[in-house]
């Protein structure tokens, strides 16, 4: 999963799993939510982050990665 700011936009996206989208539903509230070819979701994005408090522009942005180990 990525954690990711556009303080341009103002948006705030988390990357559940590396798959394309193929179709979104935008949720009330402004949350986007991406779906891939198997309907599982992919993404998830957050309009006005700054308003909504999620995040705080100015402040260092990072993005965040977190690799799955598979198990044998």
């Amino acid at each position: 999963m990525t954690i990711q700011y556009d303080s341009e936009a103002d948006v705030l996206l988390l990357v559940l799993r590396d798959a394309a989208p193929v179709d979104a539903i935008e949720e009330p509230g402004g949350i986007i939510v991406s779906y891939g070819e198997d309907k599982e979701p992919v993404s998830v994005e957050f309009l006005n982050a700054s308003i909504r408090k999620l995040i705080r522009p100015g402040e260092v942005s990072v993005t965040l990665a977190a690799k799955s180990s598979a198990v044998a």
